[in-house]
């Protein structure tokens, strides 16, 4: 039986069972067979396709909703998959609202885009509920790869190295591959353990294998892999979590909004799950949203995501940000945190109200809080590592660092956005220099 609403403080169970199924469902259902028709039919089939410009994987939009529209889906999704190999995880999490429909000619002219995205799932989902595996392998060149990091980047340059020919090993500091897609990425958006599923379907390529729970600069160093492989990708991510900078931000209830999204997703019951009635997410990009969401979801009485510029300014899209407020979601803007107060666990949480220079107004707002999740941006953590540019690893447009047989893709490294779909794009076009190094070296 669920409990009080009302009930103060950091506990499990407060909603109905049925509200946590209903609540954590697929937040896109997928379209059927004639949904999809009907919506590929909409297309222009640009010749000059703005919406393959926009997307970072140069996927050939309108040649696979063409192949959707007569009736060849599988062909579709491996045009979508000679691209992006995981265009079904992007599918799902992918802003395609400001990419590719964004700029849809349907979108331009009658405010109603094309719905790429969800075409893009139905192809893909159709090719790996068969089990197929569109690529093969290339000859055996004998090289061998470290890839450091399971996650979108290291996957999808894995892969590609793996297709021509090379043997990749991945290290990984988590138990499970998959990195922010099977961590860190609103549980609604990838029900029924998709991530996982997505990484085993990519491992039908072969050549690849998995080392878990091995962490550079904890088990292995950087230049020991230097010594035992052939070329090294550090796709590992960034796993350091920014501070307040608040009075008070070490006081019991104040917790990371990544740690708290990756306790959900690896939960096997929600109602498990333990919310506070007054949550307060600090931030305002995705992960800001789907923790204060997810908080809803849960059961939380008063969700207040709170971010220091304005809406328009938020790394979060429009509609994640209309998504949050339908589920009642409160979002104030203008306002940076100064002080957690409470006796050893958090009861408020004040802020200044600050104008567009970021200068404070002297005025004031505190919020009741037993729960604060912080999703103010992560940060590079490791010794050894190549030169930075700023918090990130400085690489080249094909993702070479300052250090020979080095390469780094994904949030981890500098240019692009903290995207999935971005991080797809790194991988891949660095093991195409990967290969182009090796072979030459080879010749």
């Amino acid at each position: 039986m669920a409990r009080d609403v009302f009930e103060p403080g950091i506990v499990p169970g407060r909603l109905e069972p049925q509200n946590y199924t209903e609540g954590f469902s697929d937040l896109h259902p997928p379209l059927d067979e004639h949904e999809a028709l009907v919506a590929a039919d909409r297309c222009y089939f640009c010749h000059d396709a703005p919406c393959m410009t926009a997307c970072p994987t140069d996927i050939d939009i309108p040649l696979f909703i063409r192949q959707i529209a007569t009736g060849t889906p599988d062909a579709a999704a491996k045009t979508i998959l000679s691209q992006n190999i995981l265009g079904g995880m992007c599918a799902r999490v992918c802003p395609t609202e400001t990419l590719c429909e964004e700029v849809c000619v349907r979108e331009v002219a009658e405010g109603k885009p094309v719905l790429i995205g969800q075409l893009q799932r139905y192809a893909t989902d159709h090719l790996m509920a068969q089990g197929v595996h569109p690529f093969e392998r290339a000859a055996v060149t004998g090289k061998r790869v470290a890839v450091v990091g399971a996650g979108p980047a290291g996957l999808s340059c894995a892969h590609r190295l793996a297709m021509l020919g090379h043997e990749v090993e991945i290290l990984d500091a988590r138990p499970k591959p998959g990195g922010l897609n099977e961590y860190g990425i609103a549980a609604y958006k990838t029900p029924n353990g998709f991530a996982q599923a997505e990484v085993d379907w990519l491992m039908q390529i072969g050549g690849i294998t998995f080392r878990h729970e091995v962490a550079v600069g904890r088990d292995v160093t950087l230049e020991e892999l230097k010594t035992d492989y052939d070329a090294v990708f550090l796709g590992m991510g960034l796993v350091g979590v920014n501070a307040l900078g608040a009075e008070g931000e070490d006081k019991a209830g104040v917790a990371n909004a990544v740690d708290f999204i990756s306790e959900l997703r690896q939960s096997g019951d929600m109602s498990g799950v333990p919310i506070g009635r007054d949550v307060v997410v600090i931030g305002g990009g995705m992960t800001a949203v789907d923790a204060a969401v997810q908080a809803k979801l849960l059961g939380a009485l008063n969700v207040t995501l709170v971010y220091r510029r304005g809406r328009d300014r938020m790394n979060a899209s429009v509609f994640e940000q209309d998504l949050a407020a339908s589920k009642g979601v409160r979002i104030v803007t203008h306002a940076v945190p100064i002080a957690v107060h409470g006796n050893g666990s958090v009861r408020e949480i004040e802020f200044e109200y600050v104008d567009e220079a970021m200068k404070g107004t002297g005025q004031t707002l505190r919020l009741q809080a037993d729960q604060v999740f912080k999703a103010i941006g992560q940060t590079l953590l490791g010794d050894g590592l190549p030169d930075l540019d700023g918090r990130k690893i400085k690489v080249d447009g094909t993702g070479r660092t300052s250090l020979d047989g080095v390469w780094a893709g994904g949030d981890c490294a500098s240019g692009g956005d903290d995207l999935t779909v971005t991080a797809v794009a790194e991988g891949r076009d660095a093991a195409m220099d990967i290969h182009t190094t090796l072979m030459g070296a080879a010749g």
